[in-house]
This record gives C-alpha cells, structure tokens and sequence, in this order.
C-alpha cells in the first residue's frame, strides 16, 4: 500500500441562502470548483484522472443522477473520466477524500479528484408519490434545504428531532454557557474576515462564473459577543442557539486533487500534505455533534499520533456548541483550532464543507509550518469524520 497526498485543493466563495450564489445551479459550481482546482496543476493531463469522487447531501433537485459526472461533463472535461456521488449529508465531501485517497493508496488509480457541492436555496421541495391512484386530499410538499423529511414512522422520535434541538440538549448534557458560543461565533467572524484580509484565501478561492461574489457572503467583521448576545433563541424560548452561533444555509462547491507520490511528475508540483489516518464514528442521532470526538481518536491513532502532536485542526462549526464539546472533550488548546475562521462565519453548504476543511487544513499547516493537524465534521443522524494530515514539508 503506498500513500495518499493532497496536491491541490480550492473552492467557490460561499453564498448565502438566498444571496449571491442562489442563480447558479449546483452542478455548474461543483463544476467551477472541478475547473478551479483542475486549473492549479496545469501540467496534468485530465485524461489520466482515475477518478473523480463528489460529495452532495441533499440530491433531490439540480444535484440529482450523479452531480459528479454532470461536474464532469460541464467542466469539459474527457468523457473517459468516470465520477461517483456520495452521501454522508455534511460530511460527504470528506468521505469523497477518504475514498478518494484509498483509491490512491491500492494502487487502482495515480489522480482522484474528490469534492463536494451544495445548493442549499435552490433545493427544492418535494411530493411523495400517493399509496394509491387518484387520492382526494391535499398532499404537503416538503422542503429538501436540511434536516429529516418524509421520516419512516418505525424511527424513534427521539431519534428524528431537529440538528438544533439535538445541540441544545447537548448544551444540557455539557453545560456551555450561552456567553461561550456567542464568544467562539464572535472569534469566527474575526478571524475569517482577517484571513480574508491577509490574503490567505486568496490561493483556495475560485470565481463562480456568472455571480458577483469575491469572499464569503456570510463574514460579519464587526461580529461581537454583545451583538450576538442581543438575538432571540431559534429552537427554545429558553435556549442558548441563535442564528449567529449556528452555521448559516450556504451554496458553494470545494475540490482537492489527490495523488501517489509518483503522481508528482504528471501534475508538475510537490504535494501539500500527506493523508495519514482517517476515522469514522456513529452513536445515537441526537448526539450527532460530539461524534469527532471519536473519529478524530481513531484518525490519531491509525496515523501514529497523538494530540500533543497536532498544530492546527479545521474542525466544521455546525453548532458553536457541538464545537465547544468536542474541542472540551479532546482538550486542546483553542487557538489552533479553525484560525482562518470557521463555517459559522465562512458558511457551511453540507456537501462541501468537508473539501473545504481539508483544503483549508493542507494550506494552514504548509503556512504556520506545522507538521500534523486534523480536519474533522459531525454529521445528521449521528456520525463523525477526520482526517490527519502530515504537512510533507515539515517532516
């Protein structure tokens, strides 16, 4: 077994829901995003790409029969390139750089291109087909933006509750003060908008053809913890989650090219960093937020590590909570963790938001010169992902 790099990585700004993105369909992003990091290893004949792996929670509108192949025949790219569409709902584009990069280590491809893209605005609503002809009553479309639809009846009700009730009674479970979430909101925000400034998006970030949008749509500079302190609750009249210390509804798309070491001369560049554990985890739904803690575990473990080793994490901010408790639970220090700011300001379109955490993640250690970090996401219906990356110019 060889090993699995990252050669590339970028992404669309993310838009709002409703904003600057909301008139372009997800399968000309995600194949924007294809192009732009297509685009970073000129030298590459896409001919030999082995294959292209997409990420796409929802599917059930523009994104459907298979958005990566679409991606791929809209990007102009050779017929002959074979793509796959993946569902692990927001961790569908890390899963697609975990397949991605297992199908480097066997030897069955040199190149994969692994992604994700989401349209949250124009996910459409849907009708269930009637159990018989010709039924007489209103049926109820239903909404495919987020969260359960059409639930099995067999499926606890425990189970089928909200992403945001389910973080409040994590609040309950841990006990995260309102003033902690608004105050790592607030840090996101910041730290996003310096980024910005400094101009470290400026390499990872790719124009969307026929949209007005340079940054991210969503960054709030001004962001403080007393202006997030004066919003309403959104799932309790009691609670502690507010739309400014939850992620936001996004559309954008993420790529990162993946590789063998032997794939260098092809793409005519040294890769960024090499992939060296990945781990998977589930418990029961409602806990959906502090599964990284687990996954995250087994990536350390299977790349070798531990956290005393790891210089910087890009972990995907659902719910400023659910990230307050699992960076509680690996007790790390706060300041490594999303220093180019995090979903809750940059966006968090489900089915990129995993390419973009690695992509950013490869970028963050190559600058701080950090040689190990990990990229990790929670997951609906109670699953988690990471992913360690060893930063090959720090070794």
């Amino acid at each position: 077994m060889g090993s699995a790099f990252v050669y590339a990585a970028a992404r669309t700004p993310f838009g709002r829901f409703n904003g600057a993105l909301a008139g372009v369909r997800p399968d000309d992003l995600a194949a924007g995003a294809l192009r732009g990091v297509l685009a970073k290893v000129p030298a590459l004949d896409p001919a030999e790409i082995g294959d292209v792996v997409w990420g796409n929670a929802n599917g059930a509108g523009e994104d459907n029969r298979n958005v990566g192949r679409m991606a791929v025949l809209l990007a102009g790219l050779p017929v002959t390139v074979p793509a796959t569409t993946v569902n692990r709902l927001c961790g569908s584009s890390l899963d697609a750089a975990m397949i991605g990069s297992r199908t480097v280590e066997s030897g069955d491809a040199d190149v994969v291109v692994a992604g994700g893209v989401e349209s949250m605005t124009r996910a459409p609503w849907v009708l269930p087909k009637p159990s018989r002809a010709f039924p007489a009553g209103d049926t109820t479309a239903v909404s495919t933006t987020l969260g359960w639809r059409l639930v099995n009846p067999r499926m606890p009700k425990e189970w089928a509750i909200s992403l945001g009730e389910a973080s409040e009674r994590l609040q309950e479970k841990f006990s995260v003060s309102r003033e902690r979430q608004d105050a790592f909101a607030a840090r996101s925000h910041t730290l996003a908008a310096t980024a910005w400034d400094a101009g470290f998006y400026d390499d990872l970030v790719v124009p969307v053809e026929g949209a007005d949008l340079a940054r991210d749509e969503g960054i709030r500079p001004g962001t403080t913890p007393e202006i997030l302190a004066a919003l309403k609750p959104a799932f309790r009249p009691d609670g502690t989650i507010t739309a400014g210390n939850a992620s936001p509804l996004n559309d954008g798309a993420a790529a990162v090219v993946l590789g063998s070491e032997a794939a260098a001369d092809r793409l005519g560049t040294g890769p960024l960093a090499r992939i060296a554990g990945r781990g998977a985890s589930a418990l029961e739904p409602r806990m959906f937020g502090y599964a990284p803690v687990e996954a995250a575990a087994q990536a350390l473990r299977r790349a070798g590590i531990g956290w005393d080793d790891v210089g910087a994490v890009e972990l995907n901010e659902a719910f400023a909570v659910q990230s307050l408790v699992c960076l509680d639970a690996w007790r790390i220090d706060p300041g490594i963790v999303n220093t180019r700011g995090g979903a809750i300001a940059i966006g968090h379109p489900l089915g990129a938001s995993g390419g973009r955490v690695l992509g950013t993640l490869a970028h963050v250690l190559r600058e701080r010169r950090e040689r190990w970090g990990v990229a990790a996401v929670c997951i609906g219906v109670g699953q988690g992902l990471a992913v360690v990356l060893e930063n090959v110019s720090a070794r």
